[in-house]
């Protein structure tokens, strides 16, 4: 009896389960089993597999075969198992020395010809690996440098199983040609400490690019929906623009990511492992390391919004701008059941998707931004506007958006149309992105140092009891937010909302702890009505 392993990973949404592929040959007739619950796709890796072996130029062994994936209990799915499967089936057969395998972790698809072709989800896999104490990965070329991301793990890129085979039986390793472009400018780099094998052609990793975004300089006037734009982006709070057709709202939205700090190194394997899973992820581009911005038709569904659909459960919407900005427009157009979904992630972080061979977990930490008109023609309260939709037909509109749903956005702002002047004026655009961001990391900056050690970093996100006891405003200063509970305008849920955002407006305006007037703008961004001196004389 011949016996060799490898490991692989199995995936459900971004998280991994080590898998160890294991190759028993037996003498008998010739055949091939695969065993340990694998889906239809994993299970025709029987016949890549082997026409990969034997168009590498290796021989295919003439006896019983099985392949057994453990734990046996765990689903697998997708073709990402074919690179381990033919190592350990070669390993069995003697071809390669079974210890060179035994402690690789191996990710990869085999085309009938040999070559190593790119699957989804390569950083969650490794990361995966790496939790798990392996320190050395095998993934196809173009997947190299986005398995390089994983710190303290060494990647080993190919092109073929005939390269492969060859370092790993210590032979000369031929030079395919490329299957793929590792992205513009990419540079190629050395194998990761530990490999011991020289760097033939073909075996690299690239470095990522930036993204552009819009600039705020770019919209004219709007100044109260710029400054909810700048503490949405300070606190992390989540926005709602109501206004008349052309009025902006699209355009503010769109400038929003450019406010956001950029991401932190966890926060930017994160998006990438989502990314990744989905199959999204650009090319060239191995790390995302700005917030992604993700706005979908108001026609979407339930599952591309949250997640899920037939078979595999796949990313939404929501977990694809997770750390980043959600947008979506004409919010009353949406189906009322879809909007409703969102309301459980945006207060928990994470989606959970559940079917009947068990549950997926997404994260889905987004700064969400809805837009809406005020009526299905949209000019309903315009001066000169002409709306003809009946008042029923208007209530129906708005009743769209649900109260519970409502009640979790921070921030409701009119935006109201652009006038002449301010559209034709030189330099009304007002500040650029870059003098706001400034200003928005500088907030940003002092929640984390008045946070510590606490599991949170903007004020959108700390709990309501914890800003009433552990980082209260000044005396009296809730006053007004107070009568307005007193009278039901505003819930429980609404006062702690409304006292984190006064938070933000404190740090942007460098107060140690909120004022009246921090909360009358926390108020006025809430409500639409003003309060003293309201926005305007709060912010800077």
């Amino acid at each position: 009896m011949a016996f060799a392993r490898t490991c692989a990973v199995a995936l459900v949404g971004v998280e991994g389960v080590v898998v160890e592929v294991q190759a028993d040959l037996e003498p008998g007739v010739a055949a091939f089993s695969l065993v340990g619950l694998a889906d239809k796709s994993l299970s025709e890796s029987r016949d890549r597999v082997r026409a990969a072996v034997i168009n590498s130029g290796a021989e295919w062994p003439q006896k019983k075969l099985t392949v057994g994936l453990s734990p046996a209990a765990v689903p697998k799915c997708g073709s990402g198992f074919d690179l381990a499967v033919a190592c350990a089936v070669l390993a069995a057969a003697e071809r390669i020395d079974p210890r060179a395998i035994a402690d690789l972790m191996m990710i990869g698809e085999l085309a009938l010809d040999g070559r190593v072709r790119p699957v989804r989800g390569v950083l969650p896999a490794v990361l995966t690996a790496a939790d798990a104490g392996y320190r050395q990965v095998v993934v196809p070329e173009q997947a190299a440098a986005e398995a390089a991301l994983v710190p303290d793990v060494s990647v080993l890129g190919v092109r073929s199983l005939r390269q492969l085979i060859a370092l790993l039986a210590d032979e000369p390793v031929p030079d395919e040609p490329s299957t793929g472009d590792p992205g513009p400018g990419g540079p190629r780099v050395a194998l990761g400490p530990g490999w011991g094998f020289p760097q033939p052609a073909g075996l690299y990793c690239a470095a990522g690019v930036g993204q552009a975004v819009p600039d705020l300089s770019d919209v004219s006037g709007q100044r109260l929906a710029r400054r909810a734009l700048e503490v949405a982006a300070a606190g992390r709070h989540h926005l709602l623009f109501k206004g008349p057709p052309g009025a902006g709202k699209t355009m503010l939205a769109e400038r929003l990511p450019g406010l956001l700090p950029p991401l932190t190194h966890q926060e930017s394997l994160e998006v990438t492992a989502v990314h990744s899973v989905s199959g999204s992820l650009p090319a060239g581009r191995p790390l995302i390391d700005r917030p992604p911005y993700c706005a979908p038709h108001h026609s979407a569904s339930m599952a591309s919004l949250v997640g899920g659909g037939t078979g595999v459960p796949r990313p939404g919407a929501m977990s694809l701008a997770h750390h980043g900005v959600l947008f979506i427009d004409e919010a009353a157009e949406m189906n009322s059941q879809v909007l409703d979904a969102l309301r459980q992630p945006l207060e928990s972080g994470h989606v959970v998707v559940a079917r009947a061979a068990g549950a997926m977990r997404m994260p889905a930490r987004v700064l969400l931004v809805l837009a809406a008109n005020p009526c299905p023609c949209g000019r309903h309260g315009a001066p000169g506007g002409e709306c003809e939709c009946l008042p029923a037909t208007v209530r129906r509109y708005r009743a769209r958006l649900s109260g519970p749903l409502l009640d979790r956005i921070d921030l409701r702002v009119m935006v109201e149309p652009v006038s002449r002047a301010e559209l034709v004026a030189s330099g009304g655009g007002g500040e650029s992105t870059a003098v706001v961001a400034e200003r928005v990391l500088a907030a940003r900056e002092r929640a984390a140092a008045r946070y510590g050690a606490a599991p949170w970093s903007a004020n959108g996100e700390v709990p309501g009891h914890e800003l009433r006891s552990r980082w209260a405003p000044l005396p009296g200063a809730l006053a007004r937010a107070e009568q307005d509970m007193d009278r039901g305008l505003l819930t429980a849920r609404g006062l702690d909302r409304v006292l984190r955002v006064a938070w933000t407006v404190a740090d942007l305006v460098g107060h140690d702890r909120p004022t009246a007037e921090d909360v009358d703008a926390a108020l006025e961004l809430r409500t639409g009505v003003r309060r003293g001196a309201g926005v305007a004389g709060s912010l800077p």
